[in-house]
Formats: C-alpha cells, sequence, structure tokens
C-alpha cells in the first residue's frame, strides 16, 4: 500500500498536469491539440464513427447478400451500413480522412450533418470538401484558428495573388485577381476593414505591378503608402479628375489589344489576344489595380453640381469594373456603408463586383447588400461578428459559397516600410504622373531645408 508521501506526490503530479492542459489550452491550443486533444478525438472517430453516421441518417441499409451472410454466420442483426471511411490523417491543426458516399448520397447530406459531427467528435469545427464524385473529404478542426491568426508558412505566391487572411478550416485566404478581379470589401469602425487593406497592400507592393489609391479621408488610410502608389486621390475632386484618366488609359490598352488581333495591322491570327496577357511580354501594359476607401464619399451630394459629378465618377466606375479586366485594371472597392439609398448606380456597381469580404457592420442592409445575393446564412454570419473581435469577417463571392476569415495583424509602421522598400517597383504611367503622390518625410531623415544654403566668404 502506497505511504502518504507516495500519494502526495502522485496527487501533485495530477495537479501540475491538469494545470499545465488547462494553461496550454487557453495559452497554446496549437500545443493542446497535438498532445491531448488529437489523440482523444482520433479514438473517438475510430470507436464512435459508425455509430455516429448512423444517428446522422448516413448509414443505409445493407445489401442483402450482406444480410444473407451475416446472418448465417453470426446470427445477429445487422445494422446499417456507414459510409466508407478514409485513413486518418493528423494534422498540426485537426485531421482529415475521406468519405465514400453512399448511392444516393450527395455532399451536402454530410455539410447538413456538420454541426453534429462536430459535438459528436468533441472538435471544434467540421468541414466538408469535395474531391471527386462520390468523394468527400472531412476536415475537423481542433481549435478556433481564428482566435490567435498565425498565417502558413508554405504558401505559394503567384502573380496578382496575395494571401492576407486565414480560414476557419485553416488554409489561407488568397486575393486572386486573376479569378476574381473585383472585388466589395465592407466594414465599420474598428472592425478591421482596414488591417485587410493593410495586408493587400504590403503583399501587392512586392510585385510588379501599379497600384492606384481614391482615399476620400483625406488620405489618411493611403498616404502612408505613398512610395509605392503610382496615383492617389485624397478627395472627390480629385477622384472626379484621375477615374477619367484611368477609363482613358483602359480604352488606349483594347486600341492596343485590337491592334494585335490584326484589326490594323497584318498581324497573324496565332498572335491575336483577347486581353492584355495574351500579348507578348515587352509590349504588355503593366497591371493596375484601383483601391477606392470609403466609396459611399463618391456618392454623397449636397448641391446640384455635386450630382452631375457623382453621376459622372459613378459611371466611370462601373465602366472600369465592367470592361477593366481584360485592360489589367482591378477594383478593390471598400468602405463603411454600402446600400441602394447612396443613388442611382450603386447596384449596378455591386453586381459587377464578384468577390465580397463583410467585416463587422452597422446594419443587416449592409450586409445584405454584400452577402445577401450569395446565401442568407451568410448575411446571418456577418450580423453575428462580435465587436471584441476585430478583423473577423465573412468572405465569399458570387458563386454561392463563403467562408470566415481573419486577417493576422500587420503594423502600420511594418507596412509602410515594405512600401518604402519597394518604392522602385512604382509604375511611372505618363498618364498618371501628375496624380503621383509626394513623398512623405520618413522619421529619423534630416527634414528638406526650406533655403539654398549660401558659402561662407572670408
Amino acid at each position: 500500500m502506497p505511504g502518504p508521501l507516495t500519494l502526495a506526490l502522485l496527487g501533485c503530479l495530477v495537479v501540475a498536469l491538469g494545470g499545465g492542459a488547462a494553461w496550454a489550452r487557453t495559452r497554446h491550443p496549437a500545443l493542446y491539440w497535438l498532445v491531448v486533444g488529437l489523440p482523444l478525438s482520433v479514438v473517438r472517430v475510430l470507436i464512435s464513427y459508425g455509430s455516429v453516421m448512423d444517428s446522422c441518417g448516413l448509414a443505409i441499409a445493407p445489401s442483402r447478400l450482406r444480410v444473407l451472410v451475416v446472418t448465417a454466420a453470426t446470427r445477429r442483426e445487422v445494422r446499417p451500413v456507414p459510409p466508407r471511411r478514409g485513413l486518418i490523417r493528423p494534422t498540426t491543426t485537426g485531421m482529415r480522412f475521406r468519405v465514400r458516399l453512399a448511392p444516393g448520397q450527395e455532399p451536402a447530406d454530410l455539410a447538413a450533418s456538420a454541426e453534429r459531427l462536430r459535438h459528436a467528435w468533441g472538435v471544434h469545427a467540421v468541414h466538408v470538401a469535395l474531391v471527386k464524385p462520390g468523394v468527400v473529404e472531412l476536415r475537423l478542426v481542433g481549435f478556433d484558428l481564428l482566435r490567435n491568426v498565425r498565417m502558413p508558412k508554405a504558401v505559394a505566391v503567384k502573380p496578382l495573388c496575395v494571401p492576407v487572411a486565414l480560414r476557419e478550416d485553416s488554409l489561407p485566404f488568397v486575393r486572386d485577381y486573376l479569378t476574381i478581379p473585383h472585388q466589395l470589401t465592407l466594414g465599420a469602425t474598428l472592425s478591421g476593414k482596414s488591417m485587410y487593406l493593410r495586408n493587400l497592400i504590403a503583399g501587392l507592393a512586392t510585385q510588379p505591378i501599379a497600384l492606384v489609391g481614391i482615399d476620400c479621408k483625406r488620405g489618411v488610410e493611403l498616404a502612408p503608402f505613398a512610395p509605392r502608389l503610382s496615383a492617389l486621390a485624397t478627395d472627390p475632386d480629385e477622384a472626379a479628375e484621375l477615374l477619367p484618366v484611368l477609363v482613358q488609359e483602359m480604352e488606349d490598352r483594347y486600341d492596343l489589344i485590337k491592334t494585335r488581333q490584326g484589326s490594323s495591322s497584318g498581324v497573324t491570327g496565332e498572335c491575336a489576344a483577347s486581353d492584355i496577357w495574351g500579348l507578348a511580354e515587352h509590349e504588355r501594359p503593366v497591371p493596375i489595380v484601383l483601391f477606392v476607401d470609403e466609396v459611399a464619399e463618391l456618392f454623397l451630394t449636397a448641391t446640384k453640381k455635386d450630382e452631375e459629378r457623382r453621376d459622372e465618377m459613378v459611371t466611370q466606375l462601373i465602366r472600369l469594373a465592367q470592361l477593366g479586366r481584360a485592360a489589367g485594371i482591378y477594383l478593390e472597392v471598400c468602405g463603411q456603408r454600402f446600400g441602394a439609398e447612396l443613388g442611382k448606380g450603386a447596384t449596378m456597381l455591386r453586381a459587377q463586383l464578384t468577390g465580397r469580404v463583410c467585416h463587422r457592420v452597422n446594419d443587416e442592409a449592409s450586409a445584405k447588400m454584400a452577402l445577401g445575393d450569395i446565401a442568407p446564412e451568410a448575411v446571418m454570419a456577418a450580423c453575428s461578428i462580435a465587436p471584441e473581435r476585430p478583423g473577423l469577417a465573412v468572405a465569399g463571392d458570387t458563386s454561392g459559397g463563403w467562408t470566415r476569415i481573419r486577417t493576422p495583424y500587420l503594423a502600420l509602421q511594418d507596412a509602410a516600410a515594405v512600401c518604402r522598400d519597394t518604392a522602385a517597383l512604382a509604375s511611372d504611367l505618363p498618364a498618371l504622373s501628375r496624380f503621383r503622390p509626394a513623398m512623405p518625410w520618413i522619421p529619423g531623415q534630416p527634414p528638406m531645408p526650406l533655403s539654398k544654403p549660401q558659402p561662407v566668404t572670408h
């Protein structure tokens, strides 16, 4: 029989292990998952897979041959057969395994039972992804990945593709302009919209493209990135001058494409192109990404003259959204509020913006404007974002898919430093030269003297 000292040591050891596990679960959930959560979840899945599938209505009746064989061999009751499961593959954030659907089943059947599977196996979330017809992959997430965002290190960066956030299923959310050329990003004050924009600009700054900004908050959002910007408008008046120049640049690029199609010269059919990416590399114009911050400011009017200016700007934005993709001009429209009451052209502009990212908003109408035409449940997910979770958003596109994402923290000084280091990549477009922002003064450098120094004479 163990003595009192041994029991005391065992008790202290149990308390220390329990306290360490509770501390790791709160402060280091990834470590807790690898040490404790993963083994327990694997055991739960292996033991209860058949019964859980049966309880969720995902098991099917056995075939007649199976009934005859089991009855003749064991004389026990034949239970429903669950979908065939593949090998369990553990990951640092959860685990994955493939499931072969039974006859008559579809991926939506498993997706509808994802919440029940989550509770049955004691994991944070269950996501269903289609691998091929008849085979889906269940992605089990062990802990809340969006609580403390850590982007995956091995992310392939392609032209005009930037990983800007982390999805709730542990995959990076990549902003791909070649697939989704234009996007609408909404978010109230302190919702994390500026952080999303900051990560996006810092990622694009390292690529050989032209960045153009329209910031109607007097430039306070985009001015820190001025060394990397090819043009910047800081109020509606400057925006009214900049947008026609971009439209003319777009038309000039279409003339170049038309020339290469053989309409104006003797170019053969093999050299024809329908966008700038079909042109030869030496004559291909540089892609342009236009950031519009506080888009509602472009719609607001106070006088009759403002209404005429508003109609012109909105028309030019719609033209860029409709025709800009083939000319290599992409739009990133951001704002706190976006609705049909902004005026004529608001819903038409939204219809051209394929991508949608909605942070926490102050009214349900903005969430419906961003996500209502995608899925009703996406609107509810956006309206349920808590204020204490800045950076959390719902991202989707017009294909109907949506997911929760969260942007990692990036200090403004770090993003501005990236733009300063990559200032040499800023494209010098002649049409936009008069809109090129002045270089801001960098702390730590001596200010520019206001008068020219005179030599000292004896």
